[in-house]
């Protein structure tokens, strides 16, 4: 396998609408989607997040609250299609550290999980957050450093 198959793709130009994060790894479909509906598995670790609630089935929420009250946000589990689909709607957030606190209220925080060359693609999407947003630039950074950790944990 080549090493630029290795690398993570990252989308995040003037004219997208979204941030998407994209990576290969050896695990099955199965384990990575098991594996993602534990929230607290790969979003936690780097800012204090605590993380409550439950995002197993169809309208579950729960909360995430990290940088000592920085971020606090409220997903519903919107869509989910088997080893191969979640996605969550934030319905809440405050951002305290931005001009609008609730720039991810309406977004979804997306996982589509496929076969591609043998190996199983995870492609992250944070639909909604767009460049022109005030929280882009530390948003993205720090999405970017939870899907590393997350594919360091699924190479």
């Amino acid at each position: 396998m080549a090493t630029q198959d290795l690398s993570p793709e990252i989308a995040e130009n003037a004219e997208s609408k979204s941030f998407r994060y994209s990576f290969k790894s050896s695990k099955s479909q199965e384990e990575i989607f098991e594996l993602l509906l534990e929230v607290d598995k790969w979003w936690s670790g780097i800012f204090q997040e605590t993380i409550t609630g439950k995002s197993h089935r169809l309208n579950d929420e729960f909360l995430f609250n990290a940088g000592g009250g920085m971020h606090y946000s409220k997903q519903k589990l919107l869509d989910l299609e088997l080893n191969k689909k979640i996605v969550w709607l934030v319905t809440e957030s405050n951002l305290s550290f931005l001009k609008d606190t609730n720039e991810w209220d309406n977004t979804k925080i997306r996982f589509d999980i496929s076969i591609s060359g043998g190996s199983s693609r995870v492609t992250f999407t944070h639909e909604g957050l767009a460049p022109q947003l005030e929280c882009y630039e530390s948003c993205t950074g720090a999405w970017t450093q939870y899907m590393g950790e997350l594919e360091a944990k699924l190479k």
